[in-house]
């Protein structure tokens, strides 16, 4: 298989929130909510680095398309890793999403690799990993 992930989608409790918080708060690129003609469409794309997008879309929606049960978020489960230029880059993202109503869960710190990082959740409780790491740094795009 190769692997051609282009859209990370979140599942969120209130769909007009994550998008202020997101759009807003962390200055994400988006054309806001599309898909409201249909009932159970409505969505919100961003643009992030590489082509790569993350959806938020209603998780009574995600419910419904997958046929399954809602569950509680569980934000040990998995982690989405923003891995940033710089050390300063760290602490500005981390403060803009604590501004735009996160919960920081870990400060920014040294790490044990020799980089810096810290994890805030946003308001659905989606676990973030704001890092610069020195071995991986990302592309200038």
């Amino acid at each position: 298989m190769k692997a051609r992930i282009s859209v990370l989608t979140l599942g969120v409790a209130d769909l007009e929130k994550s998008v202020t918080f997101y759009r807003d708060g962390l200055g994400l690129p988006t054309e806001g909510i599309i898909g409201r003609e249909f009932e159970y469409g409505a969505v919100a794309f961003f643009d992030l680095a590489g082509g790569l997008k993350l959806a938020v879309w209603s998780q009574r929606d995600v419910s419904h398309d997958t046929g399954l049960p809602l569950e509680p978020t569980s934000p040990t489960s998995f982690t989405i890793g923003h891995n940033v230029s710089t050390r300063e880059e760290v602490d500005a993202v981390m403060n803009a999403a604590e501004r735009a109503g996160a919960e920081i869960v870990k400060s920014p710190t040294a790490t044990f690799y020799g980089g810096y990082a810290g994890y805030f959740r946003d308001p659905d409780g989606h676990l973030w990993d704001i890092v610069w790491n020195p071995e991986m740094l990302p592309s200038t795009d």
